[in-house]
């Protein structure tokens, strides 16, 4: 099956055609380090780990960039309202937010660019910008000419009236068109900034991602992906600057946008108490469960996150650790290690709900398999699959031992009481029995009897 995507660019679903189908590149806006990541930082997170996944089974090489953005004014802000360093700020929060991305099971990328290492980079494009009279200085700024490109606007389709209140930079007289947006902008001595032929100061934020993308993906490249928040104004400036800096080439062939993300049925508002960081979820819920999550809803649609669907989502994996727990000596070997349905949900616009629905009928099939022969192949299916969507990645017995962080009751005590529970049984002791399985449901550790003896797990 031919791989097709959803370009936001032409507004339809594509056939990809890459530009060197021996290596395929894409670039990702990864987080602005501030603040712990929230979840709907968390989507285009997960969902572009899918697409590289899917990739790497697809071509021979691939090269998957995402950057931190580690120089913004939100970063200063945060930073004086702290009293930190901005240093000691972006590095404790880039490392909180590679720890979070890690507990859902997302891969590092290949390339992980920072702002701030490449400044220089930045500087020249800028000046490659300015000497083809697409940017102008100004009172110390430098600015894009936005009228100097004529097609300016056609990856959002925004009217000008939209462009011009969309602009993320103040009315400031040094403007030529109200539309222009910052490339390089001058720093006070008490925020971050660098010598440029423009005096000591800082890139606008747009910027950035041309410079990073340029230098490790080049001029042009496949993919450019990001939350559907990102293409006006950001997306948009990114493609007018790059292709007005290097008018040979076309910048990212293909543009993939994530839908928004509500929570709890509203618009995620710390005022509202619905706006979850992944790193608080994880103190109730397993990472895994949040990926789940995530993906039980086609990556281009709005998705409505609840702590009630989180709990579904442990549950539903809760039944796949248990068939695979109770089939742990079913070896699968080379020949059964294929989803080719779930590779060809993925294939359609990274369909993950049907993909996910290829999965039940994989575990289905194991839960009904009857010879070591069906169990092997169903079980090869089962995990060949998830290990596409970046699923069942744990130990089931680790899993289902582990929980939800929902016991106090460590694994030592648990076992001390079934092994005491099992003795009363064989006494005909059904009272103590009786009042263990009690003490155990209560901590919330749920028994399984079965002809090989009692396994449990934590609920």
């Amino acid at each position: 099956m031919t791989l097709r995507i959803y370009d936001t660019l032409s507004r339809a679903k594509v056939d990809f055609e890459p530009l060197d189908p021996k290596h395929v590149r894409f670039y990702v806006c990864g987080p602005t380090v501030y603040d712990f990541a929230h979840i709907g930082n968390a989507r285009p997170v997960v969902v572009f780990d899918v697409l590289a996944r899917l990739m790497r089974r697809l071509y021979p090489k691939v090269t998957y960039v995402r950057n931190i953005t580690d120089v913004e004014d939100k970063i200063n802000a945060r930073a004086k309202e702290l009293g930190e360093d901005i240093r000691d700020l972006t590095e404790r929060t880039a490392k909180q937010f590679h720890d979070d991305m890690a507990a859902l099971g997302t891969q590092p990328p290949d390339v992980e660019p920072r702002a701030t290492d490449h400044i220089a980079e930045m500087i020249v494009m800028i000046g490659a910008l300015i000497d083809k009279g697409h940017a102008y200085e100004a009172d110390g700024h430098v600015m894009f000419d936005v009228p100097s490109m004529p097609d300016y606007g056609k990856l959002s389709r925004h009217s000008r009236d939209e462009l011009v209140a969309g602009a993320r930079v103040e009315v400031a007289p040094y403007k030529k068109d109200a539309a222009d947006f910052v490339l390089w902008k001058p720093s006070t001595p008490d925020l971050p900034g660098w010598d440029s032929p423009w005096g000591r100061g800082r890139p606008g934020w747009h910027i950035e991602c041309s410079a990073m993308s340029m230098k490790y993906l080049g001029a042009e490249f496949d993919i450019h992906g990001g939350g559907q928040d990102l293409i006006f104004p950001h997306h948009e400036n990114e493609l007018a600057q790059s292709r007005c800096a290097h008018p040979e080439a076309i910048f990212a062939k293909y543009w993939m946008h994530n839908g928004y993300l509500m929570a709890e049925g509203q618009k995620m508002s710390k005022s509202l108490k619905n706006f979850y960081t992944v790193h608080e979820l994880l103190e109730e819920f397993p990472g895994e469960a949040i990926r789940l999550a995530l993906l039980q809803t086609h990556y281009r649609q709005p998705l409505d996150f609840t702590k009630d669907g989180l709990a579904q989502a442990k549950a539903t994996l809760d039944r796949f650790y248990l068939a695979l727990r109770d089939n742990a000596g079913v070896v699968e070997r080379t020949k059964f290690k294929k989803a080719p349905d779930v590779q060809a949900a993925l294939e359609d616009d990274i369909n993950t709900p049907l993909a996910l629905a290829h999965l039940h009928e994989a575990l289905g099939a194991l839960n009904k398999a009857q010879t070591t022969g069906e169990k092997a192949a169903a079980k090869g299916r089962l995990l060949a699959g998830a290990d596409l969507l970046g699923l069942l990645w744990q130990d089931p017995e680790s899993w289902l031992r582990g929980g939800a962080g929902t016991s106090g009751m460590d694994d030592a005590e648990v076992d001390r009481l079934v092994a005491e529970r099992i003795e009363a049984r064989k006494n005909k002791d059904f009272a103590t029995a009786d009042r263990i399985r009690d003490e155990l449901t209560a901590a919330g550790i749920l028994m399984e009897d079965g002809p090989e003896g009692t396994a449990w797990r934590r609920a």
